[in-house]
């Protein structure tokens, strides 16, 4: 019986072979690329959480556990606001020290994230970045805000009665709504002026801080995550500007969520 030749010409697929392991490979950068994003989070919101319990128990709120799940979540200090029938209870209060104690505590959450979910060979640069959140999209935006905000309480009453009232009758509410929101505008005016000069100032600090003491030329941009720390500025703006009311407390208690941020910028930076 005559045996069937073996065709020789079947060359092993080595370039299948090759792309399957570099889509392994991708598949498990992209993994540890995630797990380092997730856990910098974590890490950043560990860090904010903590500096927020401490802040609220200097403030004289009860921290103990039993006492604090035995209420409803909007009785706790953090997310407490206003309520126009009982004026006289206590609120947890978020101005300059306590923005700067929460960027802190982020800052050192995102910082020992990357540190752990990172690789080490990173870590001066996130110490780097660490200096240039806290000082350049923390510290400067806060001065100049609180600064502004300070100045318009001193002079409010100087400054709204150069605010123009329309007339009408007297229970028109239609012109009492009007007349509330034109005595909004300067405060308005001065909080956006003061945040812009604080983001720029800020973003230049962070351009001298590298090119003088880490001497590394960056010519570092204004970016969208830059913006949300400002939150906080805009909620400092409000508590010291505007009446207490449901609105402004419940604006700043999204301050701890958005000062996050920072950390997490820290935590997954790489030059």
């Amino acid at each position: 019986m005559p045996i069937s030749q073996v065709n020789s010409n079947i060359q092993p697929n080595y370039n299948q072979a090759a792309f399957t392991s570099k889509n392994s490979r991708h598949d498990k950068f992209k993994k540890e690329k995630n797990l380092n994003k997730t856990g910098v989070l974590l890490s950043s919101m560990t860090g904010v959480g903590v500096a927020s319990a401490l802040i609220a128990k200097k403030q004289g709120f009860l921290m103990n556990p039993k006492v604090i799940f035995s209420q409803s979540p909007k009785n706790w200090a953090m997310l407490k606001i206003f309520n126009k029938h009982k004026p006289d209870a206590k609120l947890m209060e978020i101005e300059e020290p306590q923005i700067l104690a929460l960027a802190a505590g982020s800052a050192a959450g995102g910082l020992a994230g990357g540190t752990v979910f990172d690789d080490k060979k990173h870590f001066k640069s996130k110490l780097r970045e660490t200096v240039n959140q806290l000082l350049g999209n923390v510290l400067v935006p806060v001065i100049c805000v609180g600064g502004v905000s300070r100045l318009y309480d001193k002079y409010k009453r100087q400054i709204l009665s150069c605010v123009p009232q329309a007339s009408g009758e007297v229970f028109s509410k239609s012109v009492k709504y009007f007349n509330k929101a034109l005595k909004v505008i300067p405060s308005a005016a001065m909080t956006l002026a003061a945040l812009g000069a604080g983001i720029v100032g800020g973003n230049k600090l962070s351009n001298f801080i590298n090119e003088k003491i880490y001497h590394k030329h960056v010519d570092r941009k204004i970016k969208k995550t830059d913006f949300a720390p400002h939150v906080d500025d805009l909620s400092m703006a409000v508590t010291l500007m505007a009446d207490k009311s449901p609105l402004s407390t419940a604006i700043t208690r999204t301050v701890p969520a958005f000062l996050c941020v920072p950390g997490y910028q820290i935590g997954t930076h790489r030059d």
